[in-house]
């Protein structure tokens, strides 16, 4: 990694909910928390605990030189609202099979 930049990854209880105009689109007490320099905290959700049924792929696609490649997933009214990484950098390979939203609930 760059020096001056880390990103630690930790195991998490803490209830996290993601809800967009009522819908709870995820829920866990099993998130990944990712902390990376210059970014605010992120809660990464197993996909099992995702509501992909409501989901929509986007054509949108990121790249991190830390993560590696993003995909993106839509709600109709609402683009590129969640991420992932189907294929992240050995250093962060943790993230494998978890969703990002942009904002979470933690209840």
């Amino acid at each position: 990694m760059t020096t001056g930049h880390r990103i630690t990854i930790e195991q998490s209880t803490e209830h996290v909910r993601a809800v967009h105009d009522g819908h709870v689109l995820a829920e866990t007490t099993r998130p990944l928390l990712l902390r990376e320099t210059g970014c605010p905290v992120r809660y990464y959700i197993p996909e099992g605990d995702v509501r992909m049924d409501l989901l929509t792929p986007s054509e949108t696609h990121t790249y991190c030189p830390f993560k590696g490649t993003a995909s993106y997933w839509s709600l109709p009214n609402a683009a590129d609202l969640v991420w992932a990484y189907p294929d992240p950098k050995p250093e962060v390979a943790e993230i494998k099979g978890h969703l990002c939203f942009y904002e979470v609930d933690v209840v």
